[in-house]
């Protein structure tokens, strides 16, 4: 930092420091001014004028500084000013405070900022030259954040000043006025029938209604602005067009169609998405093949014969198949349908916020209009720019299944849940498996406790599991196919026979024109949604793996919700999406559930906790199924059975979360999971050893210590010596 910005702070520090030195934050409160309203009000009424300025050079230096007592200012604006002085004097000195706050932050941190961080420093930049002034002037009429902080985060950004002056000026106009003139009618309290004279109660009635009036007309303003340029239908052809049939597509289409909305649903693949082709359906089956073997290949656990196991892998992905199958009526065309769903194959892209030009797959160009659009395109398995990656013909979770041959020795790229699923699951098949992962532990997302339980079984169940461990190239040498990957400064020579990609995902838009709306994408490749699952516009909206944050099916379903009814009945009630209960299961064995804060979660963000622990080799169930290790562990406040979050680690895992999620969801503790009655035996009785752990440890001790000495005087003094039935008496 220059010499001239230690000078800066030295003084700004000095100034602070007076001020709190001087009993400045004890000076600035309404009960002060009220206990000397009188005598101040006289000496203003001689001296009007040097006590203006004064009054503005005060609140110019407390905004500037952003020190405690600028509401008050603005009440004592009014009270000791009256409305037109009182508005004059808070307005410019506000805007003036506020500017050189501005000023301060831009010249204390922007260049440090923009060396550091050069790259979002830009892209920020190039957000507030689109929107800055809207975006200041929402947070100005409805103030999300403190003023101070509004003023010191502008600092940062390229805003000119002009346009934050003016901006806030006339943004902070209402506000103002609402607050002066409270102030007026504060100021002439004199005794308690003031109190509810109709002109103080019109001005706190105008205080508590400001904020919704504001936000009311930000979002008329912010819809006018936003729809600039385009010409709204004067006849709509749909009530909802959703595009994607995976599963948010498809749960925001059977909401349309359920309330009777005229719904249609264009997917230019198969219906289901990956979840049903690609993803949770065929994994899970492959999952409960690669179980079975292991069953067999260990079936002395159950008192019977182990016995190698020699299966077709054409039958195992046949079978898979069949699986799928099965499963495809109930996301087929045919059944949506008959529930009202005009279901379109082809490939829609945007005209309009209201209006889609469809392709249909036998050539045919349509143009489609509907008050409301969803947009469930769902992801695609992200590969990287490894050099020579894509010489290898890598699988990925879209084209494993079409395997016919399994691979002899399979390396799977990623310790995420993808990867650990299906590492483990050809492992158990026979695959010589081995599995990258540049982190430290498998499943990163879980605490170390449940990595590392996963990690030990992984190595006994054969997984060659190589953590630290980043891809940086692959070969062909010999006509053998080599991946080399950096480990700790060395460089590690891996063969394989196939190549499994699992390190993460990118969402589906290529192809939409998201562009001609306006609509950029994120790094990750989704799409910025707001609360209420809207995309810029409030009639178009994006759900599922397109969205984010959340890839999974439970999910996307959510969202879709969310989506369909505030674009069926946004105009009347909107709804914001709710993630604080969200649970999620990586079915690898043992099977990983979680819902809430895990352990590290909680104490990143500041959050008090104790933890419970029930191991569930102390199950009956487990023991009796030869499944008995993995543990339950419970997040609550200290002292409190209110559920933060919890893990289940081991069999049924997924089946176990599911009371804990009930329970969070519905506000329910470990009490009552105590209270309920859970038949025996029963995976899920685990749940209720759980909470009776949590019980023990928060046991009375005071109040049982006086309950045994009851029962001992309930028995008699001379308890300690047990009276014969044979003694006389």
């Amino acid at each position: 930092m220059t010499l001239k910005k230690w000078i800066l702070v030295a003084l700004i520090a000095a100034v602070v420091v007076g001020f709190i030195a001087s009993g400045g934050s004890e000076l600035l409160t309404l009960e002060n001014l009220k206990q000397n309203q009188q005598s101040l009000g006289n000496w203003i009424d001689h001296n009007l004028l040097v006590a203006v300025l004064g009054f503005v050079v005060v609140y110019v230096v407390v905004t500037a500084l952003s020190l405690p007592g600028a509401t008050i200012m603005t009440l004592a604006g009014g009270a000791f000013f009256g409305n037109l002085y009182g508005l004059a004097a808070v307005s410019v000195a506000s805007t003036i405070g506020a500017s050189l706050a501005f000023l301060v932050a831009r010249f204390l941190m922007r260049d440090t900022l923009r060396k550091r961080y050069g790259e979002t420093v830009a892209k920020m930049d190039r957000g507030i030259e689109k929107d800055g002034a809207f975006y200041l002037a929402t947070l100005r009429l409805v103030p999300v954040f403190p003023f101070f902080l509004i003023n010191l985060a502008m600092g940062l950004t390229a805003m000119k000043l002009r346009t934050y002056a003016l901006v806030s000026w006339i943004a902070m106009l209402p506000g103002t006025f609402v607050y002066v003139n409270a102030g007026t009618q504060l100021g002439q309290i004199q005794s308690t029938g003031d109190i509810v004279s109709a002109d103080l109660l019109l001005s706190f009635a105008l205080l508590g209604l400001f904020p919704l009036i504001a936000k009311f007309v930000v979002g008329f303003i912010r819809r006018r602005k936003v729809y600039a340029g385009w010409q709204k239908p004067e006849h709509f052809d749909y009530n909802l067009l959703v595009i994607g049939g995976g599963s948010a597509g498809l749960v925001s289409a059977y909401i349309a169609a359920a309330v009777k909305a005229k719904v249609a649903l264009i997917e230019k693949h198969k219906m289901g998405g990956d979840c049903l082709n690609t993803g949770c359906v065929p994994s899970k089956a492959l999952i409960r093949s690669a179980k079975a073997a292991d069953t067999l290949r260990h079936a002395n656990r159950y008192g019977l014969e182990s016995v190698p196991v020699k299966g077709s892998f054409k039958n195992i992905m046949n079978r898979v198949k069949d699986v799928i199958a099965k499963v495809e009526p109930h996301d087929s065309p045919e059944r949506y349908r008959k529930l009202g769903v005009d279901c379109i194959a082809g490939e829609a892209s945007f005209v309009s916020p209201w209006e889609l030009e469809v392709r249909h797959n036998d050539g045919r160009t349509e143009r489609l209009t509907a008050r409301s659009i969803v947009v469930a395109t769902g992801g695609k398995p992200a590969v990287p720019p490894i050099p020579g990656l894509k010489d290898m013909e890598p699988l990925t979770s879209d084209n494993l299944w079409e395997l016919q041959e399994q691979p002899e020795r399979l390396l799977v790229l990623g310790g995420g849940p993808i990867g650990s699923e299906l590492a483990h699951a050809f492992a158990r098949l026979g695959s010589k498996v081995t599995q990258v992962e540049m982190g430290e532990r498998l499943l990163a997302k879980e605490d170390e406790d449940v990595s590392e339980l996963v990690l030990k079984q992984f190595q006994a169940d054969g997984v060659d599991v190589r953590l630290k461990h980043a891809a940086a190239e692959f070969r062909m040498e010999e006509g053998e196919k080599v991946a080399y990957c950096e480990h700790e400064g060395e460089r590690v020579r891996i063969p394989f026979d196939q190549v499994l990609v699992a390190v993460g995902r990118a969402a589906n838009t290529a192809g939409l024109n998201l562009e001609r709306i306006g609509v950029d994408t994120l790094p990750n490749g989704t799409v910025p949604v707001e609360e209420d699952m809207s995309l810029r516009y409030p009639n178009v909206f994006a759900c599922g793996d397109v969205a984010g944050p959340y890839q999974f099916t439970h999910a996307a379903a959510h969202q879709a919700w969310y989506a369909a009814v505030n674009g069926l009945f946004g105009q009347f009630k909107r709804f914001k999406v709710d993630y604080r209960v969200m649970p999620w299961v990586t079915f690898t064995s043992p099977e990983v559930a979680r819902v809430g804060l895990s352990e590290a979660e909680a104490t990143a963000q500041g959050v008090a906790y104790e933890v419970t622990r029930y191991g569930l080799d102390d199950l009956d169930r487990a023991i009796a199924e030869s499944e008995d290790h993995g543990f339950i562990k419970v997040l609550t406040p200290p002292g409190k059975d209110k559920i933060l979050g919890a893990v289940v680690v081991g069999s049924h895992a997924g089946e176990i979360l599911a009371e804990f999620t009930l329970a969070m969801k519905h506000g329910l503790g470990l009490n009552k999971i105590l209270g309920t009655i859970h038949p025996y035996p029963t995976w899920n009785e685990s749940a209720k050893y759980a909470a009776g752990e949590w019980k023990r440890a928060h046991a009375p001790e005071g109040i049982l210590k006086l309950l045994e000495k009851l029962h001992g005087w309930r028995r008699g003094k001379n308890t300690n010596t047990p009276r014969s039935i044979y003694a006389p008496d």
